[in-house]
């Protein structure tokens, strides 16, 4: 059997990953895809109970490295128990945030060594990484915004300003070191015109019929 397609939606807060997620899942599935739709951290109850421990803004006093850790281990749990087995039975896995996000959250936002992340990148991947990775780009203060409207601000959207900035320049830097992976859309339009530039780019990775 052939090999599923794993695309991944990255970008700041805000950004409308979910809204295009389900867009891309609704078309592709019109099409005659089998998709699994996931996040990260989180997709399996393991990931899901390290979720609740890293987004929980009462855990003011977590360190970074404490961090970075737990969500490579959620991560790995991901990885192994629902990722991997969806592409093996030749599934589109749609999942909202990856390995993308730790390098942009821990390694610009918090400074952390690239290197100890591309080393927890390969043990908690085990070599699965994604055919496609879109970044819907917007102004991070707007994308607070929406978060705020949406409902109350988790400990990652409780920083500063300055950090989801670095956490924008490092999405975007990516897309600069890897553009045949990673590619940026302009996430500040209309909800129909980005969700066209996705299914555009889907198409490119997928046969459809």
């Amino acid at each position: 059997m052939k090999r599923g397609c794993f695309i991944t939606f990255e970008g700041v807060e805000g950004c409308g990953k979910s809204t295009q997620l389900a867009l891309l899942k609704d078309y592709l599935e019109s099409r005659g895809c089998s998709v699994d739709v996931t996040r990260e951290p989180g997709g399996t109850p393991i990931a899901e109970a390290i979720r609740g421990v890293l987004l929980d803004p009462v855990h003011r006093e977590m360190t970074s490295v404490t961090e970075l850790l737990l969500y490579a281990a959620a991560r790995a749990q991901h990885v192994a128990e629902r990722i991997r087995p969806a592409l093996d039975a030749g599934k589109v896995v749609l999942c909202d945030r990856f390995a993308d996000s730790t390098t942009a959250y821990q390694g610009a936002g918090r400074a952390l060594s690239p290197e100890t992340i591309a080393a927890l990148h390969r043990i908690a991947t085990g070599g699965v990484w994604p055919d496609l990775t879109i970044v819907l780009d917007i102004d991070p203060e707007e994308g607070l915004k929406r978060a705020m409207a949406r409902r109350g601000l988790d400990r990652i959207e409780n920083e500063s300003i300055e950090f989801h900035r670095r956490v924008r320049e490092g999405f975007l830097a990516l897309s600069r070191s890897e553009p045949e992976r990673v590619v940026p859309i302009d996430g500040a339009r209309g909800v129909d015109a980005v969700a066209a530039d996705v299914r555009r780019l889907a198409e490119e990775r997928i046969p459809l019929a």
